[in-house]
């Protein structure tokens, strides 16, 4: 289970934005997908995010849900897949924006 510490936000190609919560692992990813063009910008706003169980929440749910891709396997870094990660409405949305507004962010 990989551990969610860092805020950024992200450009997507259009031109809108929106902020995530992710791990340096995953920055990287962006970082490449940016490279790619799957993305436009990336950037990280906050480092080092509290352990809230709202982040602990969301974080279950993200690493449930989806399969990370990593900088440690060559096919993720190689050819990576930008996945938007949902939001579903109820206790995961409540989480996500409780982690943004307690790092005062959004």
């Amino acid at each position: 289970m990989e551990q969610l510490d860092l805020i950024e936000e992200i450009t997507r190609n259009d031109g809108s934005r929106y902020y995530e919560i992710s791990n340096i692992d995953q920055n990287g990813i962006a970082e490449l997908a940016v490279d790619h063009g799957e993305i436009k910008k990336v950037r990280i706003l906050q480092l080092n995010i509290p352990r809230t169980n709202a982040l602990i929440e969301y974080e279950k749910y993200i690493n449930d849900t989806y399969d990370l891709q990593t900088l440690t396997n060559e096919d993720d870094w190689k050819n990576p897949k930008w996945v938007e990660w949902d939001k579903p409405k109820g206790k995961i949305l409540d989480a996500y924006h409780m982690i943004l507004k307690a790092n005062r962010i959004g």
